[in-house]
Order: structure tokens, then C-alpha cells, then sequence
């Protein structure tokens, strides 16, 4: 490794942790504005124009808050808590390619520029062990508060987060049998093969994985729900049971990040649903009839507008669906997702392999 490679490492990571901390802000307000919208009120207005500055001085007066420390806390796991929500948060979507890669001559050479943090040939699995990772941030925070309300939070948090991990585990699997990969830009890659249909008519019909593996998609997303514990899968704050849920005891800096690990795993659930079964970044570009510049932001253009739309869902669901009770969730999780991910992966291997090695019967 030379400089220039340790350089556009540094940059890869600056541009990422900016832009997850920037799309925070604009998804908190996204999400006021579009629920407001949706019950007939205003929402924010008064802070900055459209009220877009409102979550910047939500996070200044968290920032400053006191911060109460109770006296019968472990003080390390305390402490560590928060922190250990937030570092897989934005590990998860070092892996995921927001564009697409382009050339710049630096240092006399050549350089592939990758958009994307770390270009992982063992990308899916490292995105789901961060999100196993993430588990221990809740029962930890839960746990070392020193008071029950936040320690049974923390358990149904945890039961709750392993439940419908193994759906979300699951349901990425057809989509490595299919792709022969775990590799998210070869992923990408694979669904790039677009189906040219009635010449000029339709000249673009995307080849993703979302139409031949729809039902790992409802199942990958309804998990991610309920992962990123959203409505109506928020049983982990359910305020009216638990007071607060986990983070009962936090306030200021420390409950910001919780609060903060919290969107980003939104906006970073939805990118990875848009990368392994809407294609990622791929899109029409019309090289060589737009600008050159023009065509190499398209593809990042898509993959943020794939992202948004997949949002809206994430805003949608807490605007309209009631809170399930706890019964409800884990059996929803347990006698329906799981069985009907394992159902799904077993009819899709046996059509790969029907696919692949012929009918063994003829």
C-alpha cells in the first residue's frame, strides 16, 4: 500500500461517516415532515426553511444536556453501551457500493476509485456479524442501568433481536444461491444484466433479484423492521409498559447516540435491501448522450432514490400500523417468518439445482 491508496482510504471514510451523520439529520426531519403530512399537521416549521434545522438543534441541545449518571450503574458497560450501538451502525454501510466505481490518474498511474468504504469478498457476512454485534449494546445498556425498567427492555430487545435475525439470515441466502456470491458489488454486478424488451419501447427493464426472489424481499424487510426495533415491531420502547425501554437511564450525549445508531440502521437497512434485490447503484445512464459528469453521478443518484423510496415504507408503517403486543411479535416471528424463510430456501434450492443439474428423474 502506498500513500495515495492510505489517502483514498482516509477520504472513503470521511465521505461515509459525513454522509451517514448528514442523511441522519435530513431522515429525522424527512420523517416528521412525512408522518405530520400524513395526520394533518404542520410538522416542523420554524427552525431554518422548512423547519429542515429543527433536528440539528435537537442533536446541539442533546449534545449539551446534563448527563445524569445513576449511582448503582456498572460504569464501564455503561458507558461502553451506546458506544458499541453506534460503531457496527456505521461498519455495516462501509460495505455497501453507493456508486459506481470510476478512474483518476493520481501519482502518474491509474487508480480504480471505489465508491464504497471496503469492497469485502465476505460482505454479507460481515454485515451480519455487526448486527449480532449490536445486540450486546442493548442488553448491555440495559443491564448495567442498575434498575429493572431498562433491564426488561433489554431482555425482550435481545429475544426480540435474535428472533428476527435468523429470519434476516435466512432470507439473504437464496439471494447468495442465486448470485453465487456474498460479495456485495458482485452482487451488483450480476443484477446489472438489464433485459432489452420491444427495441426502443421499454429500453430498460432492470434485471433484479426483487422479481424472481420477491419473497426473500418481504421477509428480508419485515425482519429489518423489526431489527431496527420500528414501529410496529417497537416493543423495545414501548413507554406505556417500560417507561423508556433500554435507555431509560441515559440522557445528553449518550442517548443521542443510541438515538443516532437507531436512523442510521434505518438508512442502512434500506441500502442493503436496495443493494442485495434492487440492484444497488445500477440504473440507466445514457452513456455517450449526457455528459460525461452528468452519467457518472446518475448511478449513486439511483441508489439514493431506491434508498428513499424504501424509507418512505420504513415512515409508512409507523404512520399507520398500532404497536403488536409481545405475544404477537415473537409468534409472528417464530411460527411465521422463520418457517416461511426456511420454506422459501428450500424452493429455491431445489429449482437451482433442477436448473443446474437437469431433471433426475429423466
Amino acid at each position: 500500500m502506498d500513500g495515495w491508496d492510505f489517502i483514498l482510504i482516509v477520504i472513503r471514510v470521511v465521505v461515509i461517516f459525513v454522509m451517514l451523520m448528514i442523511t441522519t439529520l435530513l431522515l429525522v426531519w424527512f420523517e416528521r415532515k412525512v408522518v405530520a403530512d400524513m395526520q394533518d399537521r404542520i410538522g416542523p416549521a420554524r427552525a431554518g426553511p422548512w423547519g429542515m434545522l429543527q433536528t440539528l438543534a435537537d442533536g446541539m441541545k442533546l449534545f449539551f444536556k446534563e448527563q445524569i449518571t445513576p449511582r448503582k450503574v456498572e460504569f464501564g458497560l455503561y458507558i461502553a453501551a451506546p458506544i458499541l450501538a453506534t460503531i457496527p451502525a456505521f461498519l455495516i454501510f462501509m460495505t455497501v457500493p453507493f456508486g459506481r466505481p470510476f478512474t483518476l490518474n493520481l501519482g502518474g498511474e491509474p487508480r480504480e476509485i471505489l465508491l464504497q468504504g471496503a469492497d469485502l469478498n465476505i460482505g454479507l457476512l460481515f454485515i451480519l456479524s455487526m448486527s449480532s454485534i449490536a445486540v450486546y449494546a442493548v442488553v448491555l445498556a440495559g443491564w448495567s442501568s442498575g434498575s429493572k425498567y431498562p433491564l426488561l427492555g433489554g431482555v425482550r430487545a435481545t429475544a426480540q433481536a435474535i428472533s428476527y435475525e435468523a429470519a434476516l439470515g435466512l432470507s439473504v441466502i437464496p439471494v447468495v444461491m442465486y448470485t453465487g456470491s456474498v460479495q456485495l458489488s458482485e452482487i451488483v454486478e450480476f443484477q446489472r444484466a438489464n433485459l432489452q424488451f420491444l427495441g426502443n419501447v421499454v429500453p430498460f427493464i432492470p434485471n433484479w433479484n426483487l422479481f424472481l426472489l420477491a419473497p426473500s424481499f418481504v421477509i428480508f424487510f419485515i425482519a429489518a423492521v423489526a431489527e431496527t426495533n420500528r414501529a410496529p415491531f417497537d416493543l423495545v420502547e414501548a413507554e406505556q409498559e417500560l417507561v423508556g425501554g433500554f435507555h431509560t437511564e441515559y440522557s445528553g450525549l449518550r442517548f443521542a447516540l443510541f438515538f443516532l445508531a437507531e436512523y442510521i440502521n434505518m438508512f442502512t437497512m434500506s441500502a442493503i435491501a436496495v443493494t442485495l434485490f434492487m440492484g444497488g447503484w445500477s440504473g440507466p445512464t445514457w452513456d455517450g448522450v449526457l455528459p460525461a459528469l452528468i452519467s457518472g453521478v446518475l448511478p449513486t443518484f439511483w441508489f439514493f432514490a431506491k434508498v428513499v423510496v424504501l424509507l418512505f415504507v420504513y415512515v409508512w408503517l409507523r404512520a399507520t400500523l398500532p404497536r403488536l403486543r409481545y405475544d404477537q411479535l415473537m409468534e409472528f416471528g417464530w411460527k411465521r417468518l422463520i418457517p416461511g424463510a426456511l420454506a422459501w430456501l428450500m424452493i429455491i434450492a431445489v429449482v437451482l439445482a433442477w436448473r443446474q443439474f437437469g431433471n433426475p428423474w429423466s
